[in-house]
């Protein structure tokens, strides 16, 4: 356990720079005696590690110091071989580079490891998007993903639901959500998200500044909880039958929780009760109206007439 730790101290402290005692504790979920000690470790070894004092203090490597103990553990290899997207890495334009990566990983690593590797490509693929659906186009991908590398703005003309629009972005990331392609990027210092296939046009600008302390992951996290709390702008009460309570699953997963936390005792038509979250009315209704009449909506009332208007529209039909 020390061995592993040592090893990655050294490489983040090459690949980094200078690390305070506590960050590096903070990395390993250790204290910083630890850190302390395993500094001294290093040394020890001959590793070119010092240590500054002060405010702007921390440990570092003697310029110029590359270590070559860069070998992968077993797991490690085999971890690599899941962790690309080839659909992903296509779109970007490094489906040549990744196969080449990959073929390099498998002839340096040992028999042994060499096999587990082959074996994880050969069992387990990663597909990102949902049923029924295709990735989005991104014709503009690899010119987005080059300004995004370079730290160069890019004027856009971008589609919106109102028409479209021209901004000057300072691309900060890509994101891959259910095979859609996002671009996180600021405009006037405040970070935004675009869906990239809205973008129609581009000109590459000049070089800016990027933010330092900007989390591309945990930027979209926030992002993403904020949209799925505001999705759902009130609730509705259902019976459902058994077979109606599994097919709210359908709709989504905070749908089926909902449904299933507030589910009552059977009544004596053998329906519980539900209260699930509803985005509009309207939308609602065309996500129920799909499950039939193993659903009846009782509240709201306006939810209840909607799925009631809906009916004799179809009933009409087929008279």
């Amino acid at each position: 356990m020390r061995a592993s730790r040592l090893l990655s101290i050294l490489l983040i402290l090459q690949l980094r720079g200078r690390q305070t005692a506590q960050s590096l504790a903070d990395e390993f979920e250790v204290s910083v005696r630890t850190i302390y000690r395993d500094i001294d470790h290093l040394s020890a070894a001959g590793v070119p590690v010092y240590a500054d004092r002060g405010r702007n203090g921390g440990f570092d490597l003697l310029d110029g110091y590359k270590t070559k103990l860069t070998g992968l553990t077993s797991s490690e290899a085999e971890s690599l071989f899941l962790a690309g997207l080839p659909g992903a890495a296509q779109d970007l334009g490094f489906s040549e580079a990744l196969i080449g990566a990959k073929l390099k990983l498998l002839a340096a690593l040992p028999p042994q490891s060499r096999e587990g590797a082959e074996r994880i490509g050969a069992r387990f693929h990663l597909d990102p998007v949902g049923w029924y659906r295709s990735s989005e186009a991104a014709d503009l991908l690899p010119q987005v993903a080059d300004a995004v590398w370079t730290a160069r703005r890019i004027a856009v003309r971008y589609e919106r639901w109102d028409g479209e629009i021209e901004r000057v972005l300072a691309p900060l990331g890509l994101v891959m959500k259910a095979g859609v392609w996002y671009l996180v990027a600021t405009v006037a210092g405040k970070p935004r998200t675009y869906r990239l296939s809205n973008i129609k046009a581009l000109t590459a600008g000049e070089p800016f500044e990027r933010i330092k302390a900007f989390d591309l992951a945990a930027y979209w996290t926030q992002q993403r909880d904020r949209f799925e709390e505001g999705l759902f702008q009130g609730q509705a009460t259902l019976r459902v039958t058994a077979r109606g309570l599994k097919n709210l699953g359908l709709l989504s997963d905070a749908v089926a929780e909902a449904a299933r936390a507030s589910a009552g005792p059977p009544d004596a038509d053998d329906r519980v009760t539900v209260t699930i979250p509803i985005e509009t009315v309207e939308n609602a209704a065309v996500q129920l109206f799909r499950l039939g009449p193993e659903v009846e909506v009782l509240t709201p009332p306006e939810f209840r007439a909607a799925i009631a208007e809906r009916a004799r529209a179809v009933a009409g039909l087929y008279a």
